[in-house]
C-alpha cells in the first residue's frame, strides 16, 4: 500500500488543464479561468457619489447654497459646479466637475430652492474616486481560480462580456457487479439496488460533465464492452471489481485494453482497494464497491483530479479545523475517514461520528456532513483534540 500523500502525488503530477474555450461571464459561475482576467476599463471610471445628498465644494461649508440642479445615477449634472451653489445627487450618480465633496441629505435642511449646510465637509467626502476599484488593465482574477459569484461580478463591472476558461473535464461513471439491478425494479435472491452511480455522478457534477453506463455485469466480454466506450471520455471512473476477489475483473481488463496502472491499493479505511490508472489522456479510476469507500476515493483522489483539469492552481482535497466530539481510536497502519455531523459551537466547529462506521452502510452515511481524517499511528485521539475534515 502507498500512503495518501504518495497516492496524491502520483496522480496530480503529470496531470495539466484541459484546453481553453471562451464562455460567456454569465456561464462562468464555477469554472476556472484559463487566464489572467484584466479589467477593460477602470473603475469606477468617474468620481461616484456615495451618499444620497448635494455635492458641494468644501470651501463653500457651513452656509447657504443654492440648487443648481440634480446628478442621478445614469444622468450626470453636465455643468460645471459654480461657488455659492450645490447640486442634488444620488448614490452612484457622477459627482460633478468644480465640487469635491458630498453631504448626506440628513446633515441639511432644504428650503425652496436652497439648502442650510451647518457644518463643514473635508475635500473628498463621501466621493468614490475614478480607479478606487481598480484601473483598466488591473489583473481582476489571476489564472487558476475558481470564478464565483463576486468574482462573476467583478468580472461584468470591468467591462467582461465573455471569460477564457479550460474545459469541463467529461467524466463516463460505470457502476460494475451482476448483483446490481436499477432502482424501483424487482429484486431476485442475492441482488441489490445500484446507488454508487447516483451518489458519484451527483458528486462529480460540480465538476465535470457527467455521463451514467448502464450497470455492467462480472463477465469479460460485457465489461470489456462498457469499458471501451468509457475510455471515450477525458476521464472513465468505475465501482466495483478492483479488489482480489474471483470476479474482481475491472483491473486486468483494463489492462488489456491498454490502461496503465500508476497505482493500486492505498492506506486508507475505508477505501483502500483504489485504483488510478492512464490510457493515452483518459484518466482511469477503479473505486471499490463498497458505497462509502467509494465516496472516500471520490473526495481524496477523484475530486482533487478534476480540479486539476480545470486548471485550478491548488487542486488537493479542502480541509478545514475542527473539534472532536467524543474520542476516536487510531489505525497502525492505515488514515481513517470517519463520517461525523458537524455543528458550531463559539468560534470552532465540533464534529461528531455517527453510528455505523462499515463500508458498506451507505444508509446510515446519509446523516453525515463531514469526512474527519484520523491519521494513521499509535494511541488515541481524545475528546476535544483538533482534527482536519473534508465537507461532504
Amino acid at each position: 500500500m502507498i500512503s495518501v500523500e504518495e497516492a496524491l502525488a502520483r496522480l496530480l503530477a503529470p496531470l495539466e488543464a484541459l484546453p481553453p474555450e471562451q464562455i460567456s461571464t454569465a456561464d462562468g459561475i464555477g469554472r476556472v479561468l484559463a487566464e489572467d482576467l484584466a479589467a477593460r476599463r477602470t473603475q469606477p471610471p468617474f468620481a461616484v457619489s456615495a451618499m444620497d445628498g448635494f455635492a458641494v465644494r468644501a470651501a463653500d461649508l457651513p452656509g447657504t447654497l443654492e440648487i443648481a440642479g440634480e446628478s442621478a445615477a445614469g444622468r450626470p449634472h453636465e455643468r460645471r459646479l459654480e461657488p455659492g451653489t450645490t447640486v442634488a445627487i444620488s448614490t452612484g450618480a457622477v459627482v460633478p466637475d468644480g465640487s469635491d465633496a458630498v453631504v448626506p441629505v440628513e446633515r441639511v435642511v432644504k428650503q425652496d430652492n436652497k439648502v442650510e449646510f451647518p457644518q463643514g465637509a473635508e475635500a473628498g467626502a463621501n466621493v468614490r474616486p475614478p480607479g478606487s476599484d481598480g484601473a483598466a488593465g488591473d489583473v481582476v482574477v489571476p489564472r487558476g481560480e475558481w470564478l464565483t459569484p463576486g468574482r462573476v461580478a467583478a468580472a461584468a463591472a470591468a467591462g467582461l462580456a465573455e471569460v477564457s476558461c479550460s474545459r469541463r473535464p467529461r467524466v463516463a461513471v460505470l457502476a460494475t457487479g451482476s448483483e446490481l439491478v436499477a432502482p424501483g425494479e424487482p429484486l431476485r435472491p442475492g441482488e441489490i439496488y445500484e446507488s454508487n452511480s447516483l451518489m458519484l455522478c451527483a458528486a462529480l457534477a460540480a465538476g465535470a460533465e457527467v455521463a451514467s453506463e448502464p450497470p455492467a455485469a462480472d463477465d469479460e466480454a460485457t465489461l470489456r464492452a462498457a469499458l471501451e466506450r468509457g475510455l471515450a471520455a477525458d476521464v472513465l471512473v468505475t465501482s466495483g471489481g478492483v479488489s482480489v476477489g474471483e470476479h474482481d475483473l475491472v483491473r486486468s481488463v483494463e489492462g488489456e485494453l491498454g490502461v496503465e496502472e500508476i497505482f493500486w491499493r492505498v492506506s486508507i479505511k475505508p477505501g483502500k482497494p483504489v485504483s488510478f490508472g492512464v490510457r493515452g489522456a483518459t484518466l482511469v479510476f477503479g473505486l471499490p464497491g463498497n458505497p462509502v469507500s467509494a465516496l472516500v476515493g471520490c473526495e481524496l483522489f477523484l475530486n482533487p483530479a478534476l480540479r486539476a483539469l480545470q486548471g485550478l492552481a491548488d487542486p488537493l482535497p479542502r480541509y478545514e479545523p475542527g473539534r472532536l466530539s467524543l474520542g476516536l481510536r487510531r489505525n497502525g497502519e492505515r488514515d481513517e475517514f470517519v463520517r461525523a455531523r458537524s455543528r458550531v459551537e463559539g468560534d470552532s466547529v465540533v464534529l461528531e461520528p455517527i453510528v455505523g462506521q462499515e463500508s458498506h452502510m451507505i444508509v446510515r452515511s446519509s446523516a453525515a456532513d463531514a469526512l474527519v481524517h484520523v491519521p494513521r499511528g499509535n494511541g488515541d485521539l481524545a475528546a476535544g483534540s483538533i482534527v482536519r475534515w473534508l465537507r461532504l
